[in-house]
């Protein structure tokens, strides 16, 4: 084992008594058949925190054709288990509503990281709740592409698992000062709310009696991911407005609105599971804004068993629903200027409901058409404008099934997860797919070499509209982003609601709906 550790760029060494220890980390975390979970352990003021502090910092080079290690370091003193478990899926670019939750979702998610991402969990003997936040670990580290190193005091209970390799500091020690917890702040007080480091809040929410705060609990944990990513008091302002249910504190909704006036976005309406006045829609899995016409004003929300409603766009209150004969779930919807909607199901196949406007013969053999290649070769997004029917398949490329013949573009690494026309002087087509780019283009000529938009993690929904201002796209990603895009140059504004977004819709008017499995949000944009 060498006596000597390399220093990182700004020259801080760990400590003589930890150069060992510092040698058995970074034979550790090079070598790929070491086990997954790594416990540093010792007496108060051995130096752990001082190890992982220099882990984080230190410049390890990768072997040829492998791809650096991420490195996360996330302090544990004073979380609860739901507050680790926020902030560590904020850093890993998925969405999470509980620790189990983010578990689940790291095993099985489409998140666009290369090699492996190693976390740096100091002072879990500090934690809130140092049980509850070892299990989450537990189950992090069964997670294939998830490495653990956690800090944790002689007598703590560890995380466990299968294979741990254990780095024990234990020595002559001095003391370890342990700093006060910080006084919790009001937590009915929404302006004390915003105001305090979200994830003490988290912390007295998750730890406290079962109060409601007025509402203000039930809309931090429905939106808590969110609230604790927000920027500044007024984006949580923002989401827990967003968030509050039907049963709130009236003098919530005014005191969160003034609060949030500086953020971006005016909050229209919202509709959450539980509300009976107006009452919840339902799950949203799909959404479409209807093509214009005598029914401009409706949305059409699809859930997870293929039902359609139709909600108007004002207050989002029940205008029917969509009767159609496609069993099962419903992938996507496209309505059509005629008012004919056409629905992808599950399996990839094509269904039409024909509106009440007899359909030119040419759109007919049109969609007809399309229905035969997808009972072949399925799709994975739909899309329509006039005279075209759009398709995304697994392969990553966008055939648009025109009058005029068949255009295709290969826009995308892996599926393409979702598309969206645009009938403008230029209609165009923007796709988005698992790389995690949305991209533009107009069929029969090349894509638009750059992205409109780009994340690491996979596009889940996507759909475009004209509107006063002119064209907008918006564009939800897996780790619970969307944001709004101005095609023709502008502000980009940006919103999480908490949940995983399911589909997202722009209206004729500019507004904004995200929907998830809990929830569906319609925003105005707000200032220039």
């Amino acid at each position: 084992m060498p006596s000597a550790i390399p220093s990182p760029p700004d020259g801080r060494r760990p400590s003589i008594g930890t150069q060992p220890e510092a040698a058995a980390l970074l034979g550790w975390l090079t070598d790929p058949d070491a086990p997954r979970l790594c416990v540093v352990t010792g007496a108060p003021g051995s130096g752990k925190t001082a190890l992982l502090g220099w882990l984080a910092a230190h410049e390890t080079r990768a072997r040829r054709g492998r791809t650096r290690t991420d490195r996360i370091l996330v302090p544990l003193a004073g979380q609860s288990a739901l507050g680790v478990a926020w902030t560590l899926a904020n850093r890993l670019g998925v969405v999470a509503r509980t620790p189990a939750d983010l578990v689940h979702t790291l095993a099985t998610s489409e998140a666009r990281r290369t090699g492996r991402t190693v976390l740096l969990l100091t002072d879990l003997h500090a934690a809130a709740e140092p049980e509850a936040v070892a299990d989450l670990l537990t189950g992090l580290a069964e997670v294939g592409r998830i490495r653990l190193v956690v800090e944790a005091r002689t007598g703590t209970r560890p995380p466990r698992a299968a294979r741990t390799t254990v780095v024990d500091l234990d020595g002559d020690a001095g003391p370890e000062p342990v700093p006060p917890a910080p006084p919790l702040p009001d937590l009915s007080d929404p302006a004390a709310v915003c105001a305090a480091d979200p994830l003490l809040v988290t912390t007295g929410y998750a730890t406290a009696s079962a109060d409601d705060h007025g509402g203000l609990r039930d809309a931090w944990l429905r939106a808590g991911q969110a609230v604790c990513a927000a920027d500044g008091p007024a984006g949580r302002a923002l989401v827990l407005l967003t968030a509050l249910g039907d049963g709130a504190d009236p003098r919530l909704r005014p005191a969160l609105a003034e609060r949030a006036a500086p953020a971006p976005w005016r909050l229209r309406w919202a509709r959450h599971r539980g509300d009976v006045t107006p009452p919840w829609p339902g799950p949203v899995a799909v959404l479409g804004a209807t093509a214009g016409g005598p029914s401009a004003d409706l949305v059409l929300v699809g859930d997870r068993t293929g039902t359609v409603r139709l909600l108007r766009e004002a207050d989002a209150s029940g205008a029917g629903r969509l009767a159609h004969r496609a069993g099962g779930r419903i992938t996507a919807l496209a309505p059509t200027a005629d008012g004919t909607v056409l629905l992808l199901d599950e399996r990839g196949r094509l269904h039409t409901v024909r509106g009440t406007a007899p359909r030119p013969p040419y759109l007919e053999r049109l969609t007809e058409a399309v229905s035969t290649t997808l009972s072949r070769h399925p799709g994975t997004a739909l899309a329509a404008i006039a005279g075209s029917v759009v398709v995304g398949d697994r392969l990553g490329s966008v055939h648009a099934f025109g009058v005029n013949g068949l255009h295709q573009a290969a826009s995308h690494s892996g599926r393409v997860t979702a598309v969206t026309a645009v009938e403008s002087g230029t209609p165009f087509v923007c796709s988005g797919g698992a790389d995690g780019t949305v991209r533009l283009w107009t069929p029969g000529r090349p894509p638009v070499a750059e992205p409109l938009a780009e994340r690491r993690a996979p596009v889940v929904a996507l759909h475009a509209a004209p509107t006063p201002g002119g064209p907008l796209v918006a564009a939800a990603w897996a780790d619970g982003r969307v944001e709004l895009i101005p095609t023709e140059g502008g502000r980009r504004r940006a919103f999480r609601p908490g949940p995983a977004v399911r589909a997202v819709a722009v209206t004729a008017t500019g507004a904004l709906l995200v929907g998830t499995d809990e929830s569906l949000v319609c925003l105005e944009p707000h200032g220039k």
